[in-house]
């Protein structure tokens, strides 16, 4: 799989990730347990080792602590939501303890929330090496003002937002920004919640895509994300081992030009 540098200390990450919102929010039953787990396999057998969640995904954490065995060298990465210093640092200890790990490789302040409070903390537990990377993440392009804001004015090692060929809003603000402040960007949210694959029931994959060895949609729609040179990983989220495969293939051979990525968003809009 291709990889990425991420800016502020050069480390090289793979370009496709996994999310794990809903779709690990689940019970370890035996058939479950071997699903999640030929998933994880199918990511490090591709080079994959960032996986992404949050005391907010439900039982995510616990699920994926139990499971992340599967990743040689996990990236793990989650985040911290709730209000005030205390109850911050109580839940990040505990999300340390369900994802088993006794450093977080990249902790996120989700979605804002309580940002100036988390924010120290975060910067208190890089220096006494409890996390190695600081992240700010939100899932609306209706947060843009504040994460170009705070993206501007604060030091940042990451910032995770929403993108997808239909929802580029990201690339006229946010990813030069990225680029100039030396910024990791995680884009969540790729396949528009699902709605992306709707949009196309009915419209063949374009014949160049054959070009990139593309089989489907999924690869196309994350290939056209991970082109952009500013966005150093995408997050999709699955448990389905084949939908994992397909995910996979859009981080290996050669990336789309500036004009592919065009040709692709015009194809979509045709009727």
């Amino acid at each position: 799989m291709n990889t990425r540098n991420i800016p502020s200390t050069r480390e090289p990450i793979p370009i496709i990730g996994l999310g794990t919102w809903q779709t690990f929010d689940v019970s370890l039953t035996p058939p479950t347990r071997q699903r999640l787990t030929t998933v994880l396999a199918r990511y490090a057998e591709a080079g994959g080792r960032l996986i992404d969640s949050s005391p907010m995904y439900g039982r995510a954490e616990a699920v994926a602590g139990e499971l992340i065995d599967a990743l040689p060298k996990p990236f793990v990465a989650t985040k911290v939501w709730t209000r005030g210093r205390e109850r911050g640092i109580a839940e990040m200890q505990r999300s340390a303890e369900l994802l088993r790990t006794p450093v977080i490789d990249l902790m996120q302040i989700h979605n804002l929330l309580d940002w100036r409070t988390h924010l120290a903390t975060l910067r208190a537990w890089k220096d006494e090496g409890k996390i190695r990377y600081i992240g700010i993440t939100h899932y609306h392009t209706g947060a843009f003002d504040d994460l170009e804001a705070i993206m501007r004015g604060e030091a940042l090692d990451f910032v995770q937002l929403p993108m997808s060929v239909e929802l580029p809003d990201a690339e006229e603000r946010l990813l030069p920004l990225a680029q100039s402040r030396g910024i990791a960007v995680l884009v969540n949210r790729p396949f528009e919640g699902g709605s992306l694959f709707a949009d196309v029931q009915r419209k063949p994959l374009p014949q160049w895509a054959r070009e990139f060895d593309s089989e489907s949609w999924s690869e196309l729609f994350l290939r056209w994300i991970v082109s952009h040179p500013a966005v150093t990983c995408v997050i999709p989220a699955t448990g389905n081992p084949d939908h994992a495969a397909q995910n996979l293939r859009a981080g290996e051979g050669r990336m789309l030009t500036g004009g592919e990525r065009a040709k692709l968003r015009a194809y979509l809009r045709r009727k």
